[in-house]
């Protein structure tokens, strides 16, 4: 459903769709700022650009680059060197949103965090069943 919301870059009104997170005008500066990145990238020469060489070689800010990579206006199988940054550590990675290092790590905290608390509902499971009452009334 679309919604009413300010433009992120200009301010402006606009209403948001699943089609765009912007307003039209500034949809169709980041439209002409595409075209840049994609001829830039389809001449064979740039074709094993980095991010940097790309955002030196158009002057389209990498933000806008890894929206498009995102998106997936921008296919990365095409261009074996073009990827963005993962969202912990920054290395450059070419799908997902973490590096392998990061996802190992978020995976290895969230299965100590089952563990720990396995263990504290047997704890508690365990305090119940150990706890004993007595027919006396007093």
């Amino acid at each position: 459903m679309a919604e009413l919301m300010n433009c992120p870059n200009c301010g402006g009104l606009f209403v948001k769709t699943n089609l765009r997170d912007v307003c039209d005008k500034c949809f169709k500066e980041e439209e002409k700022k595409f075209e840049t990145v994609y001829k830039f990238i389809r001449i064979r020469e740039n074709r094993t650009a980095t991010l940097n060489e790309v955002v030196e070689g158009t002057g389209v800010e990498e933000e806008l680059i890894i929206k498009f990579i995102r998106t997936g206006r921008l296919q990365l199988a095409q261009f074996p060197n073009l990827g963005y940054p993962c969202q912990k550590c920054r290395t450059l990675i070419r799908e997902g949103k973490l590096c392998g290092n990061c996802s190992g790590e978020l995976k290895q905290q969230i299965s100590s965090f089952q563990k720990e608390e396995e263990r504290l509902r047997e704890l508690q499971e365990r305090d119940k069943k150990a706890t004993y009452f007595s027919g006396k009334k007093l």
